[in-house]
């Protein structure tokens, strides 16, 4: 489909032009997310009449149509932005739309959540659930949106967290996730070799905000009736895109910037000024994300042997202490400011000193 969409793209006009904040230097193409979707769509079609008859649930079927119809509405405004550059708020507007039918019509939500620490899930209430549900497809869907900023970049990062979702729901066995999350994969796979550098279309808000979406809405259904598995784990599978987004909004606060003003701090721009080649940054971020889907998996996996309380105490302490070490080494929050790596070189001098006086 790819090919395809990339003709329309050309003849309707939605084309991406060069300027200062941007990497490329030529007139693209996006819309490409239309093609993903369409892939999607297309192969659920093809395989459903496949699937035996009792193998999915009226719920298991409820999860499948929000992601769906969900995830239709989403690229409908992604499409269009594509097209005609919506303004913020009406893509806002889009998203929080998308999120309500998951929740209201679909009755999907966030009503189990288990503290990092907490023995068991404990049941939310309906003015918890609902709103923290939206927020969090509101929040991972404007993520991945964030981090599009290099050929194959999103969609690279978006396919690693995918295959981290599949590969988890195939241990629990959870049919429906790992139906979507197969369909979903092989779509992004099919449209990254149109997309890595040197990329012949981008896929535009209709393929940021799509995956976003259907990140959010599997991360978060994928394990919601396993009352084994900690909120931390959908944090981990998508720790990329989120990092980027909380350092971002960190870097904008510090300089007293609009939270939501583009500028040229993301963890791709770092390691570009750092001298790294534009493939090269990709490939790095790429095992980043891949160590976050790793930590996820090894965590779900201790946690089923009930090891939940150390194991994500000693995840959570490592990722933390390793973000704020490489946020100031990039410079990805302020290029002055590096409170622990001074801490550390306080100390070393203390040592060289001590020493020399010994």
């Amino acid at each position: 489909m790819t090919p395809l969409v990339k003709k329309f793209a050309f003849r309707i006009g939605a084309i991406d032009k060069p300027n200062a904040r941007k990497v490329h230097t030529r007139i693209m193409p996006r819309l490409g997310g239309l093609a993903i979707y369409i892939a999607f769509i297309g192969s659920f079609l093809l395989v459903l009449p496949f699937i035996p008859s009792g193998l999915l649930s009226h719920y298991d079927m409820n999860l499948i149509k929000s992601v769906l119809v969900g995830g239709t509405i989403i690229v409908l405004i992604g499409a269009l932005d594509d097209r005609f550059e919506l303004s913020a708020k009406v893509k806002l507007l889009g998203q929080i739309a998308a999120a309500c039918v998951v929740v209201f019509v679909f009755g999907v939500k966030i009503d189990l959540l288990n503290i990092p620490f907490g023995q068991s899930m404990q049941p939310v209430a309906d003015w918890v659930s609902i709103p923290l549900t939206i927020f969090w497809i509101v929040g991972v869907t404007n993520a991945i949106n964030l981090i599009d900023g290099l050929d194959g970049l999103a969609a690279g990062v978006s396919g690693i967290a995918i295959g981290t979702i599949l590969v988890m729901a195939s241990f629990m066995g959870f049919e429906p996730i790992i139906l979507m999350s197969s369909l979903l994969l092989g779509g992004i796979l099919g449209f990254l070799v149109f997309n890595f550098h040197p990329a012949k279309i981008f896929m535009g808000d209709s393929g940021s905000l799509f995956l976003g979406f259907s990140l959010a809405t599997l991360s978060m259904i994928g394990f919601k009736q396993v009352t084994i598995v900690s909120f931390v784990t959908p944090l981990l599978i998508i720790g990329v895109p989120l990092s980027d987004t909380f350092f971002a909004i960190v870097r904008r606060w510090i300089n007293k910037r609009p939270i939501f003003a583009p500028d040229k701090g993301h963890l791709h721009h770092c390691l570009r000024e750092l001298g790294f080649s534009h493939r090269r940054t990709v490939l790095i971020i790429y095992g980043v994300a891949a160590f976050f889907g790793g930590c996820a998996i090894v965590q779900s996996i201790f946690v089923q042997f009930h090891a939940a309380s150390w194991v994500t105490f000693v995840v959570i302490s490592l990722l933390m202490f390793a973000l704020q070490i490489g946020a100031e080494l990039i410079g990805i929050v302020d290029k002055t400011r590096r409170p622990l790596l001074n801490f550390f070189a306080r100390i070393k001098v203390k040592m060289v000193a001590q020493s020399r006086s010994k």
